[in-house]
């Protein structure tokens, strides 16, 4: 992952001499290191390039594939317990249903909630919080394989103020998460510009979104309009090290050359970021260090004909049920729009490995794709009945691809946000690795990077 990352492009914006609030001319070199999602939102912010506008601004309103609310893949979700898919309740009659795997009716979970006395930690596991709020059900069928769907971690582990912060926000403020999030209280709203794509996705209820060609076509459309702005992209451009300069700005030493720079925002992941701070940022480097983050195996599948046993997004797997089987995820259901022109087929997604990799694969390089295909092939069979031989059989590895957020989280970050402002480093962090592991988080808080250097 390190050798890889350190790979990603380098990309150097230079504006003009905007005014800053009180602090005076925003820097008119920056250098961009690292071209995922966050430094090209970044980059396209500061080449004036609004990221709330991004699919239309980079031509990509006609690839939009909306997935309503009332979308079946969006209603109908499952959890794969005791051997058997259940249904998660999705409609005011089924919370007050015993519906499998739960001993009684959620709705008795959910009315004892609002006179439960409120906690008074500053920080406490995603597990320990739901189970404190919610019961032991909840925690360990739901909330567990929720953890394990978005940050293929551990709920035990994850911090529910870094990981959920509205629902944190919700019984600091209001003694109850119900409570707090009927009166919206700790929900994030979007204070940038509005756009036609936004007012349709509200009107339109959109839970989510993909694109016709698949999302790599949104880093790629960012690229371009990057070129068509005359910002550099340095391709191929190793970054060896970070070194403050004596102008108060920053060298970033590349494999091809030195890039000088006012100010640099850093998207790479803070793992890969730490080795190359120099020695005077040593106590940054040790706290980027304490972010860790985990390997997921993703295997592509597809069958012949219409195989699944139901329709909906897909299902998880609680960790008490299967460790290292994440879950599956039902892409012939979700973006049909995908599927092969032709007779149908079935298009799945088993996703594997998280902060259970190691113990069921070991080292992530080594594990061989043979391995995790029939690891694959064995979770349909078993979880879904699918008992043909796959058309089409595609193993990924990605190597510490998701951060974890651990218990605590929310004091490293303001830790490391109080020594950089302290010690004057011209750097901003940006990325999965602080506030938010989506690709919505990560083009939002690119965004706000860049505001808050223009002061």
């Amino acid at each position: 992952m390190r050798a890889r990352m350190r790979r990603a492009l380098v990309l150097r914006v230079r504006t003009c001499a905007v005014r800053r609030g009180v602090g005076g001319l925003m820097p008119r070199t920056l250098v961009v290191v690292g071209a995922g999602v966050s430094g090209l939102a970044a980059a396209l912010h500061l080449s004036r390039v609004v990221p709330a506008a991004k699919v239309s601004e980079i031509g990509l309103e006609s690839e939009l594939l909306p997935i309503t609310y009332n979308d079946a893949a969006t209603k109908n979700r499952y959890l794969f317990v005791g051997g058997k898919l259940c249904k998660l309740p999705t409609s005011i009659r089924s919370v007050f249903s015993k519906l499998p795997p739960f001993s009684q009716p959620l709705a008795w979970s959910l009315a004892r909630e609002p006179i439960l006395p409120r906690s008074k930690e500053e920080d406490e596991s995603v597990h320990a919080f739901f189970t404190r709020r919610f019961g032991a059900e909840m925690a360990d069928y739901v909330v567990d394989s929720l953890c394990r769907g978005i940050f293929a971690g551990d709920s035990r582990k994850l911090s529910v103020r870094s990981c959920f912060p509205p629902l944190f926000k919700a019984e600091r403020s209001w003694g109850s998460v119900l409570l707090g999030m009927l009166v919206g209280s700790g929900a994030v709203k979007w204070d940038g510009a509005k756009t036609e794509v936004m007012e349709r996705a509200r009107r339109e209820g959109w839970a989510q979104w993909s694109l016709r060609r698949g999302m790599q076509s949104l880093p790629e459309a960012m690229e371009a309009a990057l070129r068509a702005k005359g910002v550099e992209i340095h391709l191929h451009s190793p970054v060896t090290e970070l070194r403050p300069a004596a102008d108060g700005g920053c060298q970033v030493l590349t494999e091809g050359g030195i890039l000088a720079a006012d100010h640099v925002f850093s998207a790479l992941p803070a793992g890969v970021l730490g080795p190359l701070l120099p020695t005077a940022w040593r106590p940054l480097a040790q706290a980027l260090g304490k972010i860790g983050s985990v390997s997921v195996a993703v295997v592509n599948l597809e069958y012949e004909g219409r195989v699944l046993p139901v329709t909906g997004f897909g299902h998880l797997v609680p960790s008490g049920e299967c460790g290292e089987i994440l879950g599956v995820v039902y892409d012939s259901c979700s973006t049909p729009q995908h599927d092969r022109s032709g007779p149908p087929t079935t298009r799945l997604t088993v996703m594997m490995g998280g902060s259970w990799f190691t113990g069921a694969f070991g080292d992530p390089q080594r594990v061989s794709k043979e391995r995790l295909l029939e690891r694959a092939k064995e979770t349909v069979q078993e979880q879904l009945g699918i008992t043909g031989q796959p058309l089409t059989a595609i193993v990924k590895v990605h190597k510490d691809c998701i951060p974890q957020y651990g218990v605590g989280h929310w004091k490293l970050l303001a830790d490391i946000s109080e020594w950089t402002v302290s010690h004057r480093v011209p750097l901003t962090l940006l990325g999965a690795s602080y506030d938010g592991v989506s690709v919505n988080d990560c083009i939002y808080q690119a965004q706000r990077g860049v505001e808050r250097l223009q002061g």
